[in-house]
C-alpha cells in the first residue's frame, strides 16, 4: 500500500515541513521560510488551504487528478487524501499555508457554516484560480491570522482567529462561484458518494426506525458489494468504511451536544438505543464520554 502522511493535527504537518507553531488548532504557514520539502501523499483530519505560487505535475487528489495551476488554491477538509508520492526528492514550495482543526470552531457560529463551503468536497477537483487582485485580499487575510497568532495578548484570540477564517473562507465563496458558475461539476468520487449516502440518511431520519447507519447499507445504496466497497475505500484512504462512520457519528455527536441537546437526545437524534449505549461508543472512540467531552470544553 502507498505509504501516507497522517496529519492528525496542525502540528503534524508544520512538523513535516519544519515550522514551528504557536498554537495546537491552527497555524499559517508562509512557504518562504520552510522551503525545500519531501514530496508526500497525504490524509488530511484538518481542514486546510493552499495558496500555490507553483505548479506540481501528477498532483491526486480523492480518486482522480487536481486541476490546479501556479496563484492557484487548493482546498482540503477532514478525511480527504492528496498530494505526490514520495520519491525521495526535495523541491522548492511557493506560497501559503492555512490548517485548522475541526475542534477550534466546536460551539461557533462558522461551525454551522460549514457545509455552505462546497470547494471543501472532494467532487470539486479543481483549484480556485484566482486574479492578482484576489489572491492580494487571501494573502492580507493570512497575513492578519498569522499576526493574531503571533499576538502575545490571549483576550478573546481564537475568537478573533475564527473570525479571521470565516472571512477567508467567504472570500473564497465568492471567487469560486464566480469560477463556477458556468461548469458543470461531475460527482463520480465514492467519497463523496459515501459520505452524501451518510447525510441523507439522517436527513431521511432513517435512524429512528433503522438504527446507525451501516456498511452494508452504505454499499447497497452506492450499489456496490460490501467486500469490493470496502476494498475500494481502504485501498485509497488506508481505512475502512466503518471508521468513517464512526468519525461520522462522533462529529455529529459533538455538534449535538454543542446545541445543548441532552446525552439522552443526542442518543436518539442518532439512532442508539440509549443513552449508555452513545456514552460507550463516544469514550471508545474519543477517550472520553460525552460529558466529560463536553465539560473539558468548558461548557
Amino acid at each position: 500500500m502507498t505509504k501516507i502522511l497522517q496529519v492528525e493535527n496542525v502540528s503534524d504537518y508544520e512538523d513535516y515541513v519544519g515550522y514551528k507553531g504557536l498554537h495546537p488548532l491552527v497555524s499559517v504557514i508562509p512557504y518562504s521560510v520552510v522551503t525545500p520539502i519531501r514530496h508526500s501523499r497525504t490524509k488530511f483530519s484538518v481542514y486546510a488551504l493552499f495558496l500555490r505560487d507553483d505548479r506540481l505535475e501528477e498532483l491526486t487528489y480523492g480518486m482522480g487528478s487536481y486541476d490546479y495551476d501556479e496563484g492557484t488554491l487548493i482546498a482540503v477538509s477532514p478525511g480527504q487524501i492528496g498530494g505526490v508520492e514520495d520519491n525521495g526528492e526535495k523541491f522548492d514550495i511557493k506560497g501559503w499555508a492555512l490548517l485548522f482543526h475541526p475542534e477550534l470552531l466546536r460551539g461557533t457560529s462558522l461551525e454551522n457554516k460549514m457545509n455552505r463551503f462546497t470547494y471543501f468536497s472532494y467532487h470539486i477537483n479543481e483549484a480556485l484560480h484566482m486574479t492578482s487582485g484576489e489572491r492580494g485580499i487571501i494573502v492580507k487575510c493570512l497575513e492578519l491570522i498569522k499576526d493574531e497568532l503571533e499576538n502575545a495578548d490571549k483576550l478573546n484570540k481564537n475568537t478573533i482567529i475564527v473570525s479571521l477564517i470565516d472571512v477567508v473562507l467567504e472570500y473564497c465563496l465568492r471567487f469560486y462561484d464566480r469560477q463556477f458558475t458556468s461548469r458543470k461539476i461531475e460527482n463520480n468520487d465514492i467519497l463523496v458518494r459515501f459520505e452524501k449516502t451518510l447525510i441523507d440518511y439522517y436527513n431521511a431520519e432513517k435512524q429512528f426506525k433503522e438504527g446507525i447507519p451501516t456498511v452494508k447499507y452504505c454499499s447497497e445504496h452506492l450499489f456496490l458489494s460490501t467486500n469490493y466497497f470496502g476494498d475500494l475505500v481502504k485501498k485509497e484512504t488506508g481505512n475502512s468504511p466503518i471508521y468513517f462512520i464512526q468519525n461520522f457519528i462522533i462529529n455529529r455527536a459533538k455538534s449535538e451536544l454543542f446545541s445543548n441537546k441532552s446525552v439522552s437526545e443526542t442518543a436518539f437524534n442518532l439512532g442508539f438505543g440509549s443513552s449508555q449505549a452513545l456514552s460507550r461508543f463516544f469514550k471508545l472512540h474519543t477517550g472520553k464520554t460525552p460529558l466529560e467531552y463536553f465539560r473539558s470544553k468548558g461548557k
